[in-house]
């Protein structure tokens, strides 16, 4: 058996109230070119009478986000068990110059922003789309040895995890933010 060759994520979707609020919030928020639409009112991979539009943002790069509205279902909602924080889309800025000027221009926008958030190797900034989706915008900060460091770590870290269930301190650095030590 062969393993597929990725190439990249083609898309990713994600369910919206309104594929015409999302649409406009998405450009006007973050800047996506909106490219195409499908709307059937048979699923093609199931055959199910279920009425849809499936919209497609450009968000640069390549990548592209894709939202469903699906006016038959139950209105959507989210997963109860997990909390708000770990389901999220992150996208990714220039620099912390850029990061900052996005959160002045969202923030502009009547949008709550927390952030900018110290992750060791990046920052970032969390809000949520009008769907109840929490976005991030993350710039990288981190130099090509601390990457580096953070590859080779990454099997150990895991393998502590599994077997403990408690975070492991292999790379605790990551967690000691230079501002807060006057270093910046």
């Amino acid at each position: 058996m062969t393993v597929p060759v990725l190439q990249r994520i083609h898309h990713v979707a994600y369910r919206c109230r309104d594929a015409k609020e999302t649409v406009e919030w998405y450009a006007r928020v973050l800047g996506m070119t909106y490219t195409t639409a499908f709307a059937e009112d048979t699923v093609p991979s199931t055959g199910e009478d279920d009425p849809y539009m499936h919209v497609f943002l450009d968000c640069g790069g390549g990548n592209v986000l894709a939202f469903f509205e699906l006016p038959q279902q139950p209105e959507m909602g989210r997963d109860p068990g997990t909390p708000a924080w770990v389901q999220h889309l992150a996208f990714e800025v220039a620099d912390e110059a850029a990061l900052l000027a996005a959160k002045a221009h969202i923030e502009a926008q009547g949008i709550d922003v927390l952030g900018p958030t110290w992750h060791g190797i990046f920052r970032s900034i969390y809000f949520f789309d009008p769907n109840g989706h929490r976005l991030e915008l993350a710039c990288n900060i981190g130099t090509p040895d601390q990457y580096a460091q953070l590859r080779e770590l990454a099997p150990a870290m895991l393998e502590e995890w599994s077997q403990t269930k408690r975070a492991p301190r292999h790379a605790a650095w990551l967690h000691e933010d230079p501002a807060e030590r006057g270093d910046r």
